[in-house]
């Protein structure tokens, strides 16, 4: 095969990231866009030895799996990869992930995870579940001023003010940010000449308390920026709901999107929402889970997971602002929650204390540090033992130091939260050769539409 060549091939397979997996004579295409199922015309855009990629054409049968994508710009934004896929498949999709990454990075075999893995956990309505927007302003060819999505590997703007995964209120405030900037010269950052005010809006919403923040990331070091600001403040404070304006400054040239320093222009400087009965504080830089309706599900199978008795002590490393550590403390005697942001974790002790919590402490500093500082080599043990160890790292998963100690400190359990199958598997096995059997995993559907799934893993020692 070649680059350019046009091809017709019959969809077989799901790659990880949701491109379609098809073979011409043996040689293997990656095919963005296409489903399991679809028959479709694809010219050649890169061509490797052994596989190539390809750009669809058009299709020529449909998959049985394939639906209409409610979002006009599905396609070229390429943030929900396969929302023209059914939402079953979809579920199976993910499932299948989790378990080759088990069977292939973890080296389980096909036997025991017959027995371990447990059915995916989906949402019964799957879109409008995002609590939190981010949407990059900028200029389009003509000079209007747009905002939306960048397009997949680009910094080009694809025009969207009413994702289908975002709560509908991000409209009203996205069009209301805009009109104001058209009406007062408020000028968009350009990324080219790093000038302009506005890089991005940021939005937040409690879907139990209905509140509303709005946080306009400038160019600039103080709201000076924003020209008459306070006609700004005055549209925005009439949306239902708002609670809070702030302003954040960043003026570096990076993909960070926010940078340190925050502002309140109007209201308080935080939202509230609750999980089940805990109320949380979020600020602008808060890390929450993203699908508050599934984030119950979440946490309930993690408390299933651990099967507290009340005499267990808990350590819940990469605690953010104390989530799960609020959630486990209902039912553990003590829970320590570990966290890199200082701001997190003030905001884990504000939580703590408005929800009236007393059997929680959160500790500032990288897991992989605070970890083997209280149980290494050179440990002053002032907390007993963990019982259970809850980790919920990053994407890139854990440090093998931190991994390392996990295993020399010997929870009797320990609970895996994990946005990435992959380097979940990848620990899991480190776990396991350190002693731990896998006793229980399940994926959660987090993120309908897109090829993300977070998935719990129990793990106990033999």
């Amino acid at each position: 095969m070649n680059k350019n060549d046009i091809v017709e091939v019959v969809i077989e397979d799901m790659g990880v990231n949701g491109e379609g997996i098809g073979k011409v004579d043996g040689y293997t295409l990656f095919i963005k866009d296409a489903i399991i199922g679809d028959y479709v015309r694809a010219k050649i855009t890169k061509a490797n030895k052994n596989f190539g990629f390809a750009r669809l054409s058009g299709i020529i049968s449909e998959s049985e799996y394939r639906v209409k994508a409610r979002c006009p710009v599905a396609r070229p934004c390429g943030g929900c990869q396969i929302q023209e896929m059914c939402y079953e498949k979809q579920l199976e999709f993910k499932e299948n992930k989790v378990r080759s990454n088990l069977k292939k990075i973890g080296g389980f075999q096909e036997e025991r995870l017959a027995k371990v893995m447990e059915p995916i956990i989906g949402m019964e309505h799957p879109f409008n579940y995002r609590n939190k927007g981010s949407f990059p302003v900028g200029q389009d060819k003509f000079g209007e001023i747009v905002t939306g999505f960048y397009a997949g590997r680009t910094h080009k703007i694809i025009p969207n003010t009413d994702c289908v995964l975002g709560v509908e209120v991000n409209k009203v405030v996205l069009e209301t940010v805009v009109s104001y900037m058209k009406e007062n010269n408020v000028s968009p950052y350009d990324e080219g000449n790093k000038k302009g005010a506005i890089r991005h809006i940021l939005i937040r919403y409690g879907f139990t308390t209905k509140e509303i923040m709005v946080c306009l990331v400038i160019n600039h070091k103080s709201k000076e920026c924003l020209t008459n600001g306070y006609k700004l403040v005055e549209k925005l404070e009439k949306i239902a709901g708002m609670t809070s304006i702030v302003v954040n400054c960043n003026t570096k040239d990076t993909n960070v999107i926010m940078g340190e320093k925050v502002e309140v222009l109007w209201g308080k400087g935080y939202i509230t929402d609750y999980i089940e009965d805990i109320e949380y504080r979020i600020s602008p830089h808060s890390f929450f889970q993203i699908n508050p309706l599934q984030t119950k599900k979440l946490y309930n199978l993690v408390m299933e997971y651990a099967d507290l008795k009340g005499r267990e002590q808990v350590w819940d490393l990469y605690c953010g602002i104390g989530t799960i550590s609020l959630f486990l403390s209902k039912k553990a005697k003590r829970v320590i929650g570990v966290e890199v942001a200082p701001q997190a974790i003030e905001d884990a002790k504000i939580n703590a204390k408005i929800n009236n919590i007393e059997n929680v402490e959160f500790i500032t500093g990288k897991a992989e540090e605070v970890l083997p500082k209280h149980f290494g080599k050179q440990s002053s043990m002032v907390y007993e033992r963990p019982d259970i160890i809850v980790v919920d790292p990053p994407r890139k998963g854990c440090d093998k130091a931190l991994l390392e100690t996990i295993i020399a400190t010997k929870p009797q359990k320990i609970i895996y939260v994990s946005c990435d199958s992959a380097t979940m598997a990848r620990d899991v096995k480190h776990l396991c050769d350190g002693g731990y059997q896998l006793q229980k995993v399940r994926p959660v559907d987090m993120f309908p539409m897109t090829v993300s799934v977070e998935s719990v893993a129990c793990l106990s020692r033999d």
